[in-house]
């Protein structure tokens, strides 16, 4: 059964942005979603707590969010 995020269309500004070209969630999106999905994602409200750690040494996430 999908949950009550999946049933509503996303909002550029609300729940994502782009930067260089690139496709951003924001925090709403993630608070929403309800859990960290283990992608690293920029701002991501849980620490990253889903991702592996060789990913967190990998990329910039291990210097905290902005």
């Amino acid at each position: 059964m999908p949950n009550e995020r999946e049933k509503k269309p996303l909002v550029e500004g609300r729940d994502y942005y782009f930067e260089n070209g690139l496709l951003v969630m924001t925090e709403a999106f993630h608070l929403a979603r309800g859990y960290c999905c283990g992608n690293g994602c920029r701002h991501c409200p849980y620490d990253h707590e889903a991702v592996p750690r060789d990913h967190k040494s990998q990329t910039s996430i291990s210097s905290g969010r902005e």
